[in-house]
């Protein structure tokens, strides 16, 4: 995996809107569990996929990019429950879940793409 490629990018980009909203419920809402999980979730995802691009073997590559799969996906479960919660707006809600699921989507790919 090349640096400046798009599923490092964005998930990075998806990482600096997670801590945002973090921000956001923590200093407007006052919510700190939910908002807690999914910053740790959120961000883990490029964490793992920036490792990924320094992978010794292709297999670790492969194991960074299902954990960072497993983060998004945790993620989502995150956001969905924020939006249930009445956390955030049905707009907030569609516009990163929108994010999520494109990283999700991109990993699904390249983790399989990998697998055969």
């Amino acid at each position: 995996m090349k640096d400046n490629n798009i599923i490092v990018d964005k998930s990075k980009k998806f990482a600096v809107r997670i801590v945002k909203l973090y921000k956001y419920l923590t200093e407007e809402s006052h919510e700190y569990v939910l908002s807690k999980q999914l910053l740790r979730s959120g961000t883990s995802v490029g964490a793992n996929v920036r490792e990924a691009t320094r992978a010794q073997s292709k297999q670790d590559f492969y194991h960074k990019l299902n954990i960072a799969l497993k983060e998004a996906d945790e993620s989502a479960y995150w956001i969905e429950l924020l939006s249930e919660g009445e956390f955030i707006t049905k707009s907030q809600f569609e516009s990163i879940y929108k994010d999520c699921d494109e990283v999700v989507s991109l990993l699904v790919s390249i983790t399989k793409s990998q697998k055969n």
